[in-house]
């Protein structure tokens, strides 16, 4: 089902590239250079540009993603070091109490200094 959807979806996407390359094959100056001097100037094809813009902002866009979930991760480390803290303290309790407490691996009395 998978490879029926990514066929489905990579397929046009891939005929848009191709049709977009044959179609801008002209090429055009790129200039980094703010005042219009010669300096930083690369000549290209358009669809060579185009292409590197969208590149360029799936990049950016990903990275400032990754960057804002930066507290989720962070909340999620955190909860994760408290569960196994919990139950390795579970672990301990359950060591501690004594063997007569425990009838066929359930509670049946507990000591009168666990009683609430």
């Amino acid at each position: 089902m998978a490879a029926i959807f990514r066929l489905l979806v990579l397929a046009p996407i891939a005929v848009v590239v191709v049709l977009l390359s044959i179609g801008n094959r002209a090429p055009v100056q790129l200039s980094f250079d703010p005042l219009g001097g010669d300096a930083y100037t690369v000549t290209l094809p358009l669809f060579a540009v185009l292409l590197g813009a969208v590149m360029l902002g799936i990049l950016v866009g990903g990275v400032s993603t990754w960057l804002g979930q930066g507290k989720y991760r962070r909340a999620a480390r955190d909860a994760a070091k408290e569960a196994r803290t919990a139950q390795a303290e579970v672990e301990r309790l359950r060591a501690q109490l004594p063997l007569s407490a425990t009838v066929g691996g359930t509670i049946a009395t507990l000591p009168a200094t666990m009683n609430r």
